[in-house]
């Protein structure tokens, strides 16, 4: 835990950016009944009851030290997937960087081998040589 929190304390390094990652399955819901919209003095009024539409999964990046953020829907959460967000995240968001420090939890598709597994293996060595993780320990995130 030490790692990561000294980690949190450096200063910001434009070459050296600090990005937390994180994905969240989310429900999504419909509307059983149109809300009945707002009237001076009444507010909106919605219906507590819904229908099940299905789910999401949401990848979340976080460079705390300067606010930026970046959300990502997809269908589900697979090492692909994950591959294809560091991807994102050393091609896009930080292509002048040195290496990215990324903090993420232990799940099995936070590793290396999920980048090999998605990319030719020059492609994967090209992301992680620019990808530096940085695991919170178990419980810890």
């Amino acid at each position: 835990m030490e790692d990561v929190l000294d980690l949190y304390a450096e200063p910001l390094l434009e070459a050296y950016p600090v990005v937390c990652f994180d994905e969240s399955p989310y429900q999504l819901i419909a509307e059983t009944r149109q809300p009945i919209p707002a009237s001076p003095s009444v507010p909106v009024r919605i219906d507590y009851d819904y229908r099940r539409a299905g789910t999401c999964n949401l990848f979340l990046m976080v460079q705390p030290l300067t606010g930026w953020r970046q959300v990502t829907v997809t269908t589900q959460r697979t090492k692909q997937d994950f591959a294809h967000q560091m991807q994102v995240l050393v091609d896009i968001h930080f292509p002048h960087a040195t290496q990215i420090s990324v903090v993420l939890d232990t799940l099995n598709t936070h590793t290396p081998a999920a980048l090999y597994e998605t990319f030719t293996p020059g492609e994967a060595k090209r992301l992680l040589d620019k990808l530096e993780f940085r695991y919170t320990p178990n419980h810890g995130s």
